[in-house]
């Protein structure tokens, strides 16, 4: 849980000009009628653009928007919370408990940021928030609903390096670094028009699957025309719909925030949870995080305990099947899937709510499917998993790779 508090920092420029030039369509923008009329740039030109910027300080508003496709509403963060969230944990304030809302549903972000040392984000959540601000060595989180607060601080004989960053939930520029590092020649990136986003001249990034099978659709990423910086990501499914993910500022200054942004106090009578103070305890009683006290169930750990680089072929281990957007993976589990028909009926109903039964030269199995990963567990205890749509995994059970 501690390291999933820690993180690096904000806003970080990633090397992602080395991409190569032959993998990227070299289409100049062309403005729209009402969109901004900026000077042509390819698709290399801009990513160069955004490799090289370099924001440090900004402030303003942001709305993320994610839906997955699930049956139910609120299913994905009912499942993080059971998985280590409500009041088992170490209180509502913990940022490793609250912030897993933003995987599902649409919030409202305020943030700001004044380079590696300070950042500081507001939940917005009706007439109560949530703020998470890192000033220097302090990680703080207050919840105004539960007045609970969070606090973590780096050991004295901590470096540099040591002290405790805020995790904040992904930015645009996260995003965007994220799918430019993986870019390669399964990769179609153009540049498509331009946008005015957070009243800022942007250019349009679109970044396509070359392959067949994938479930994504496109990413695009609107670019700030001034100083490279992403303003606005957007995952779409092939589904169509609703993006999966819709994360872009509706608000932005890139000057730099007040120094009484990121200071905090915590208010009379509001209870304190002392991050490092927790984890030693922890340890020293041999607490284990968890609603599996640290360890899985039977099958899902060998299922995933393999999951890594240097991977062999065992039980449990992952081998990796194809490559780029199609790339599947595949988990011998070693067991037999858990019969469904087994289960109480409210689980019977909402498994059978996203998930198909198939049938092939594999044997027979289930289909469970997002918009975007979509899992196929075979009855023999085989996983295959991949942002692929379900005739991929269908095909490669049968392949028996």
């Amino acid at each position: 849980m501690a390291e999933t508090r820690k993180a690096g920092r904000y806003i970080v420029p990633v090397a992602v000009a080395g991409v190569a030039a032959a993998t990227i369509g070299l289409v100049p923008a062309l403005a729209a009628s009402g969109d901004p009329d900026l000077p042509e740039i390819t698709a290399q030109q801009l990513i160069e653009k955004i490799a090289a910027s370099d924001t440090q300080t900004l402030s303003g508003t942001f709305r993320i928007s994610t839906d997955l496709g699930l049956p139910l509403e609120g299913l994905a963060s009912g499942l993080t919370s059971g998985l280590g969230g409500g009041s088992g944990g170490s209180g509502t304030a913990d940022p490793s408990q609250k912030l897993t809302e933003l995987i599902s549903g649409s919030h409202t972000l305020r943030v700001a940021a004044d380079g590696p040392e300070r950042q500081k984000l507001t939940l917005l959540d009706g007439s109560d928030e949530y703020s998470l601000i890192h000033n220097g060595d302090d990680v703080w989180a207050y919840d105004s609903r539960s007045k609970e607060v969070f606090h973590e601080k780096a050991p004295a004989d901590a470096g540099p390096e040591d002290a405790p960053k805020a995790e904040l939930p992904g930015t645009p520029k996260q995003l965007a670094d994220e799918v430019l590092k993986a870019a390669g020649d399964t990769t179609s990136i153009t540049v498509d028009g331009t946008a005015k986003v957070a009243g800022r001249d942007a250019y349009q990034l679109v970044i396509k699957p070359k392959q067949a099978g994938s479930t994504v659709e496109s990413v695009k990423i609107a670019v700030d025309a001034a100083n490279g910086t992403p303003l606005k990501f957007t995952l779409a499914s092939v589904e169509g719909g609703k993006p999966v993910v819709d994360a872009g500022f509706t608000k932005v200054d890139f000057s730099k925030p007040a120094a009484s942004d990121f200071t905090f106090k915590a208010p009379a009578g509001a209870k304190v949870t002392e991050g490092a103070a927790e984890e030693a305890a922890k340890e020293a009683s041999g607490e284990k995080d968890g609603p599996f006290g640290g360890q899985l169930p039977e099958g899902l750990e060998g299922a995933l305990g393999g999951f890594g680089p240097g991977a062999g072929a065992g039980k449990g281990d992952v081998n990796v099947i194809g490559e780029g957007w199609t790339a599947i993976a595949k988990i011998d589990t070693g067991a037999p899937a858990p019969r469904t028909d087994e289960a109480p009926k409210e689980i019977q109903g909402l498994l059978g709510s996203f998930g198909d039964k198939v049938t092939g030269k594999f044997g027979s199995g289930t289909v469970f499917k997002t918009k975007i990963v979509n899992a196929l567990l075979t009855d023999d205890g085989k996983v295959y998993v991949g942002a692929v749509t379900k005739d991929a995994l269908v095909n490669a059970a049968n392949a028996g790779k």
